[in-house]
């Protein structure tokens, strides 16, 4: 079976269902919100301030381009998810080879890595600005915020929607008191529209703004999120899905675009007009916010505001990490091992950093990790554009030739620009290196390495096609071979296949309990992210691949003269299974198992236990 993206969640919002017009716009409205926060996470904050406060208002202009190229994108991602129901993650892992999947896996990995270290670092400094929890305690807590997530997708995705989006909202709300206790200078604002880069140091800030804005996890995650709603698989259900989520994309962007631009401004109305010229840490822009626009609630309401957009862009990253792993590698694991693990790699070294050189590094690890996502940028944008723009894998709905032209220029301006930073900062590292052989025989070997890679990803879909057609998503590679039955007592026999190896066994050894006279039924429970989260109303790749799967399966045990039919399920197997076999009047329950057991169990999840404990009727075990 194929897999889904976000199976646990996928197509379990139905506009089609609303009665009125604006209901089903609003059944479309979500996704884009969750992609939002990430814009505003406090990895953005440490570039605003560190703009605004450096720079006044000079730079307003690269987060209104920033804004534009999301914006572009992310309809992109989204009219991929839409059209050919694949993540980002999938389409790449059905264009590219098996090496160079790995290691856009790892750099896609990288890129999670540093957006957590932002969401760890803020979170921490908002605790320790509000309770005065110190920053290593406050780093260790971020670990908690693990069960928020795994809670939030138990109550579905409508209700996640609704609790990011009221972070997002508590934020706003927090900018739009401090502009009105900063009162910025309007003409000045209008001023840093127009297009310059006073100084060298403005062009590391100003991409390390875009690399804030433009986040390339955001990608993977909005290509998967919009397989939450199901809709008509027409040409004129597509379009309606389409012009929707563009709609949805444009307000919320548009709303963390007001977001940033708040904070430089803040930043520029605060501490460059005071002379403050090197507030680049958000803690001192904390302390200095009360005496120098004369009121307590300008820092408390930063501190909220932080602490919002730390959550919420922390629940985001851990989603797109799940859909990174399971697009790019087929490797399913449990959401709070996933969550955890991802916690852990932005955890370590922040608590070392910050033993190390102590709690003023934080602003300038903010600042960093925004440049290592700006960096890993054409690694997921370029395959984006060659993905939406082929006319057989789009079916019809690639994008013209202005929007080819616009995606490209973006794709070309922040390819440069990291190009040219790479360049200057490896160029530094010789020079002031004692010992610049090292760097010889390490950095510049591989910076030369990724940028081959680069090359090869923008050429190689243009001499090669994909194997859409023929690509099976799925994590498992089946060859059934039916037995024969023996007579025995009739029964209402259910059999739990997963297309793996286990099924042959669990079905031959039905047919040995229940003969030709029996009933089977055939169980498939999708395990996705999406189907997870949004049940049966997800509609991706891997649930058509799944449910044609499971008819193969149904076609060859007719053929054999067997009575059979089948039942697809969508969210936690345990679950999912008992409620199936308890409420369908079954007589037994036959299960395959994949051998594993004790730290595979913890990483992979272990259903049969969790079944036997919740169904009414004998289960059958058959051990693989």
């Amino acid at each position: 079976m194929a897999s889904k993206s976000l199976e646990e969640v996928h197509e379990s919002v139905n506009p089609a269902s609303k009665t009125t017009w604006w209901r089903k716009i609003l059944a479309f409205f979500g996704p884009a919100y969750l992609i939002s926060v990430g814009y505003m996470d406090p990895g953005n904050w440490a570039t605003d301030i560190a703009g605004g406060s450096q720079f006044g208002y000079a730079l307003i202009w690269v987060l209104l381009m920033s804004n534009i190229m999301a914006l572009l994108l992310q309809s992109l991602s989204a009219r991929l998810g839409i059209v050919t129901q694949r993540d980002l993650a999938q389409a790449s892992r059905e264009t590219y080879s098996k090496p160079v999947n790995y290691v856009l896996y790892f750099l896609a990995e990288i890129a999670i890595a540093a957006c957590d270290l932002a969401e760890v670092l803020g979170m921490a400094i908002g605790l320790n600005l509000l309770f005065g929890i110190s920053l290593i305690d406050g780093v260790i807590i971020t670990v908690l915020d693990t069960f928020l997530l795994l809670f939030l997708i138990n109550k579905g995705i409508r209700k996640m929607e609704a609790f990011i989006i009221t972070l997002v909202a508590i934020i706003g709300v927090s900018f739009v008191c401090e502009m009105i206790f900063a009162q910025p200078e309007l003409d000045k604002i209008a001023t840093g529209l127009i297009p310059s880069l006073p100084g060298e140091a403005a062009l590391y800030i100003a991409i390390g703004i875009i690399g804030a804005t433009v986040m390339p996890h955001n990608l993977y995650l909005h290509s998967s999120l919009v397989q939450t709603r199901k809709y008509d698989r027409t040409k004129s259900g597509i379009k309606q899905a389409i012009k929707y989520n563009f709609i949805d994309s444009t307000i919320a962007l548009n709303l963390a675009f007001f977001v940033n631009a708040a904070i430089l401004i803040l930043a520029a109305a605060t501490f460059y007009k005071n002379g403050m010229f090197d507030v680049a840490e958000i803690q001192d822009a904390h302390q200095f916010l009360e005496p120098l626009l004369g009121t307590k609630w300008a820092p408390i309401l930063f501190a909220v505001a932080l602490i919002a957009a730390g959550q919420s862009s922390t629940i985001t990253g851990t989603l797109a990490g799940q859909i990174i792993m399971e697009g790019y590698l087929n490797l399913r694991i449990r959401p709070w091992v996933r969550r955890i693990l991802t916690r852990l790699i932005a955890i370590v070294p922040a608590v070392i950093v910050i033993t190390i050189f102590g709690e003023g590094i934080t602003g300038k690890l903010l600042i960093l990790s925004q440049v290592i996502l700006s960096l890993q940028l054409g690694f997921a944008i370029i395959p984006l554009i060659h993905f939406v723009s082929d006319k057989h894998k789009m079916k019809g709905f690639h994008i013209g030739l202005p929007t080819q032209i616009a995606a490209w220029i973006i794709a070309l301006v922040i390819v440069s620009l990291n190009a040219r930073l790479v360049y200057e900062e490896i160029t530094g590292w010789l020079e002031s290196s004692s010992n610049p052989t090292v760097l010889w025989l390490t950095v510049v070997p591989l910076a030369i390495g990724f940028a081959l890679l680069l090359l090869y990803i923008i050429f190689r879909p243009f001499f090669s096609r994909t194997k859409t057609d023929i690509y099976n998503h799925s994590p498992h590679s089946l060859k059934l071979k039916v037995g024969a039955a023996a007579i025995r007592e009739k029964k209402n026999i259910a059999v739990s296949v997963d297309f793996s190896a286990a099924d042959e066994g669990a079905l031959n050894h039905a047919f040995s309990l229940g003969g030709e006279e029996a009933n089977y039924t055939l169980i498939h429970v999708v395990e996705t992210v999406g189907a997870m989260m949004y049940g049966d109303s997800i509609e991706d790749h891997e649930t058509s691949v799944d449910e044609k799967l499971l008819a193969e399966y149904k076609d060859i045990l007719l053929l054999k003269g067997y009575r059979a039919q089948t039942q697809l399920a969508f969210g936690e197997p345990a679950k999912m299974i008992p409620k199936i076999v308890n409420e369908g009047g079954f007589d037994l329950l036959v299960m395959g198992t994949h051998g594993h057991s004790g730290f595979k169990d913890l990483i992979f999840g272990t259903t049969v236990d969790k079944v036997r404990h919740g169904i009414k009727v004998p289960l059958y075990i058959i051990k693989n």
